[in-house]
């Protein structure tokens, strides 16, 4: 079994949450277009990360072009699931492992951009719509479970 390492942060911003509106992902073929999904920033470990803190400060850069986020904590359990099987021809692999940070953003909801070309919109977002965007269950049921 092929398991995909990566990482993810429920983001927080005072009373408001960090999500992203993913249009593509990234396939043996290159990037291949999907039908958008809101999801907290997550991606891949890649070889040069030197932990997983910093694997998801390089992705949460990449992904809103800030630098102004914090760490707060490691969360215990990752968000594991398989991959539809269209899914995991595409990208080589069956599983994915998600560990989880809680991350404040401590920036100003301005600078935040869109600046991956896998996404295309970055939001800050009240609980309640939090929860109606989150386009996967495992994620909405794994946040729930965190207490927020």
């Amino acid at each position: 079994m092929r398991v995909r390492q990566a990482v993810g942060a429920i983001v927080t911003c005072g009373e408001q949450f960090l999500i992203i509106h993913k249009t593509k992902i990234n396939t043996v073929k290159g990037k291949q277009a999907i039908k958008g999904e809101w999801d907290f920033v997550k991606g891949k470990i890649e070889k040069q990360d030197r932990s997983p803190e910093a694997a998801i400060l390089r992705e949460l850069k990449e992904e809103t072009g800030s630098e102004q986020f914090q760490v707060k904590s490691r969360l215990k359990d990752p968000i594991s699931f398989n991959f539809p099987t269209h899914i995991q021809k595409k990208i080589g692999y069956d599983t994915q492992e998600t560990y989880m940070f809680v991350v404040e953003y401590i920036g100003e909801e301005k600078s935040l951009e869109a600046l991956d070309t896998e996404i295309n919109q970055v939001q800050l977002v009240n609980r309640h719509v939090l929860l109606e965007k989150l386009t996967h269950v495992e994620t909405k049921q794994f946040f729930l479970q965190q207490g927020f």
